[in-house]
């Protein structure tokens, strides 16, 4: 039998549909309850998937008609490798960079497995097309679809192709409530082997419905993009004020 009463199941059960967190879940005997441990197992089984299926770039590339893509490997040569040498996934394939388009680029869109195929293949395209449809005027590069990537590979794309910016969308690490979600890495004039994690913005679980929706991600990347252009930092020194603005609106 259950440890949980009628009266506090049906206060845990209003909670849990307010997260996606894991509470409340009883216990029979020493043990979970039968259907909380089998949806932890295939969360569990999500995650490990996530991880370990394949990037297909074509996937993301047919989702973005009338944008041009480019293709490019990290020097991990495989995904064992990928997941044991972090360092190989932010390094660039030398073959691959030398047919990368060379332009006056105010920005250039990295799509990058990571650690979450399927975040990419269902949110990246989405979260290209919502944001540069809030840059009008810029000069945005091909879209570069990364395999083997870390963020950092961001950084060595943006150099080599004369890129200002560089926003990478990558897979993020699955967790046992969300294996889909995705993140938005933004680095104004990075520096290869130079740049660090406190030189980047980021905006993290874009993952419509149940994370953040791609209008106000898309909102949130366009205006510091547009900040970091105007102030030429990133990172640290550069905030995110479209909450702050959207309350000061409501205010008047």
């Amino acid at each position: 039998m259950t440890d949980v009463s009628p009266v506090d199941g049906e206060l845990w059960s209003a909670l849990r549909r307010r997260t996606q967190a894991r509470i409340g879940l009883g216990r029979v005997g020493t043990a979970l309850p039968t259907r909380h441990r089998l949806e932890l197992q295939a969360a569990h089984a999500a995650a490990r998937d996530a991880v370990h299926s394949p990037f297909v770039p074509d996937t993301v590339a047919a989702a973005l008609p009338g944008l041009p893509t480019v293709r490019v490997r990290s020097t991990a040569p495989d995904r064992l490798t990928y997941l044991q040498r972090p360092d190989l996934g932010r390094r660039l394939e030398a073959v691959d960079r030398a047919h990368l388009p060379v332009g006056d680029w105010d920005v250039v869109f990295v799509v990058a497995d990571g650690l979450s195929s399927r975040a990419v293949h269902e949110h990246a395209a989405a979260m290209i097309r919502a944001t540069t449809a809030r840059l009008p005027g810029w000069s945005v590069a091909p879209v570069v679809l990364a395999e083997q990537a870390r963020v950092a590979l961001g950084d060595d794309l943006a150099a080599a192709m004369g890129a200002t910016a560089v926003v990478v969308l990558i897979g993020e690490r699955p967790g046992m409530s969300a294996a889909d979600s995705l993140g938005a890495y933004l680095t104004h004039r990075p520096v290869p082997g130079a740049t660090t994690d406190a030189d980047r913005n980021c905006l993290s679980n874009i993952r419509p419905p149940l994370g953040l929706s791609y209008e106000v991600a898309a909102e949130k990347l366009a205006a510091l993009l547009g900040r970091a252009r105007e102030l030429g930092i990133s990172g640290v020194g550069l905030k995110d004020e479209t909450d702050s603005a959207d309350r000061g609106h409501a205010l008047r």
